[in-house]
């Protein structure tokens, strides 16, 4: 995930951009896995640790393995309180360094969009689950708008400014369940999650939204200040205000998971 490393290096960063949306969407996926308490975990791709709070908080994991190829991520991931019977390794979600069989169960939390190769990553994680054990992932619908960070998209794009989005196809729900079947994962269900975003105003939108992580936050670093003020007055235009200045829309993802066969 040498994508996902370049892009996302600083965990509070992440957290104030997208940790509790990615804690809400997280909860539901995780209802959904329907896996029992007492197993052993590995969440792949588990960046600044925020998906890894919510497993363990809704699972009672036997115990977690986070891994991640960022540095900065697993740095923050360590420091939080939620997180501290887990183990954080650095490491490659295409090459996981654990033997055959090593866990009851695998996640992926929105990371499979800044995997090169997918399909091997799926079978990374099937490799390394027991017979019978989950492996699933979710990933913001990047097509079709589903970001909670959308409206900055949008705002870019009407000023011009390009912003690659890495594996944006990949998260299709149709692509997701290819990549299970390909990864000879078995009993492959999908479905859409979605969530409300809401914020009290439109300065906590840009305060979230402005911070260096991720495809954006990259765009914005390049921008003078003048340009900056100009996408600043194109959001604000844009947003869906409420009388009282509060902003709500959703944010939906795609999620697939499948079984390792006995």
């Amino acid at each position: 995930m040498s994508e996902a490393a370049r892009l996302f290096t600083d965990g509070a960063a992440y957290e104030k951009r997208m940790g509790r949306w990615s804690r809400i969407v997280g909860e539901t996926f995780l209802d959904w896995l329907e896996a029992p308490k007492g197993l052993s975990w590995i969440d792949v791709g588990c960046g600044n640790g925020a998906f890894t709070e919510v497993l363990i908080a809704r699972c009672a994991p036997a115990a977690v393995t986070g891994i991640d190829p960022s540095e900065g991520q697993i740095s923050y991931a360590r420091s939080r309180p939620g997180a501290q019977i887990a183990r954080f390794d650095l490491g490659d979600a295409q090459a996981l360094p654990y033997p055959d069989r090593s866990f009851d169960a695998a996640a992926m939390a929105l990371a499979i969009s800044f995997v090169s190769d997918p399909v091997k990553a799926a079978a990374e994680m099937r490799r390394v689950v027991r017979p019978g054990g989950w492996v699933g992932t979710y990933m913001w619908d990047i097509p079709g708008g589903g970001l909670p960070s959308e409206p900055i998209y949008r705002a870019l794009k009407s000023l011009g400014v390009a912003v690659a989005r890495p594996g944006s196809e990949i998260s299709r729900r149709d692509n997701m369940r290819t990549v299970w079947e390909q990864a000879g994962l078995q009993s492959i269900e999908t479905r859409v999650i979605r969530i409300p975003v809401a914020y009290s105003g439109f300065d906590e939108v840009w305060q979230s939204y402005s911070v260096p992580e991720g495809p954006s936050g990259a765009a914005i670093r390049k921008m003078s200040p003048g340009e900056m003020g100009q996408l600043k007055a194109r959001l604000r235009e844009q947003l869906p205000a409420q009388p009282d200045g509060k902003i709500a829309y959703e944010a939906f993802a795609n999620a697939v998971k499948g079984k390792v066969s006995r």
